[in-house]
């Protein structure tokens, strides 16, 4: 009986802890509170700018920006127009393009959006970087560090979840952050439901930026962009990116749609 009440207290929490991903509508576990992640992410993307070497490229760098505040104007404007108006507060835009080869960006919980200037040199376009700094923003705005830390906590932790959870210490999500996952964990569960974190947040950022004003067939041409450049070599099962091939098919099967509901919400172009 004791077991049976434990485990389906377990389930009760599971349920409880369901959320829905905007734009999307998947159903995500999220065991972890929003001011954790947003803390924690502050701290880390502080040290990082700290020791990061910001840009001097003054046309880029307003390009970020101006880039940025629209694809962010319009994340609000629909969180807004959704019932969604709580989550707008858990964002404090920053646009940033630091110096360094990678072709790379990234964008923080919170809002704290990092571009490096090695992606900039392949980008011709507003229309292209707001494929990127979308993509970015849509793991944001989908919570996927949340929903990474609460997968941690069921992979380390297991049936202990329930009582570390119900402890409730920032502390303890911290931690639980900062785990080194073994070999057999990371390829057979984390390094899979990346990838899925990668497709949700490609099909995200082409709502964003359609609804930003910008041109989603850009999409298409950055990717091929990437692909050309080796952005991802690596077997698709070991690595934690869709196959730039995967990438591609996936777009072209989304827009279409992405175009038809949401191409006439372009006049929030700011």
């Amino acid at each position: 009986m004791k077991k049976i009440l434990f485990f389906s207290a377990i389930a009760a929490l599971i349920v409880s802890s369901c959320s829905v991903v905007p734009i999307s509508g998947r159903k995500q576990l999220n065991l972890v509170s929003d001011s954790d992640v947003l803390q924690s992410s502050l701290a880390s993307y502080r040290d990082y700018i700290s020791k990061a070497t910001l840009s001097t490229q003054t046309v880029k760098c307003e390009q970020v920006t101006r880039v940025g505040r629209k694809i962010a104007a319009a994340t609000e404007a629909y969180l807004k127009a959704n019932g969604m108006s709580d989550q707008v507060s858990n964002f404090a835009w920053e646009f940033n393009l630091v110096r360094d080869s990678q072709l790379n960006a990234f964008c923080m919980p919170g809002g704290k959006i990092v571009v490096y200037e090695g992606i900039m040199n392949i980008i011709s376009s507003d229309d292209e970087l707001a494929v990127v700094i979308g993509h970015e923003v849509a793991h944001a705005v989908a919570k996927h560090s949340n929903e990474r830390m609460s997968q941690q906590v069921a992979l380390q932790y297991g049936a202990q979840a329930v009582s570390i959870l119900t402890a409730g210490t920032s502390q303890t999500t911290q931690t639980i952050a900062n785990q080194v996952f073994g070999l057999g964990a990371n390829y057979g569960v984390m390094l899979p439901f990346s990838r899925k974190h990668e497709t949700e947040a490609d099909n995200i950022g082409l709502v964003l930026m359609t609804m930003a004003g910008y041109n989603p067939d850009c999409a298409l041409t950055f990717w091929q962009k990437m692909s050309a450049n080796g952005s991802n070599n690596k077997a698709e099962f070991l690595s934690t990116h869709p196959s730039d091939a995967s990438r591609i098919s996936n777009i072209q099967k989304q827009l279409p749609q992405v175009k038809q509901q949401f191409g006439s919400q372009r006049q929030l172009r700011y």
